[in-house]
């Protein structure tokens, strides 16, 4: 069961926003903090969730950095 950092549970199709910023590795940018991510899915890993994000595409997050919107 996947788990904000605040420790809300997270579902496929829920939208969260970000506490901290985040270097991609391989894009060469940074996600800011307090960027809205909508429709998230669940993957394999319970700390672990993947989502679209505008000029970057699919990339999965850890969830210790996401807040539930």
């Amino acid at each position: 069961m996947a788990k904000d950092a605040n420790g809300t549970e997270l579902n496929a199709g829920d939208s969260v926003t970000l506490i901290k910023d985040l270097k991609v590795k391989g894009a060469g940018s940074t996600i800011k903090r307090g960027t809205l991510v909508k429709n998230i899915k669940l993957t394999n890993k319970d700390n672990e969730i993947e989502c679209r994000i505008d000029k970057m595409g699919v990339i999965v997050l850890k969830t210790e950095f996401l807040k539930k919107a």
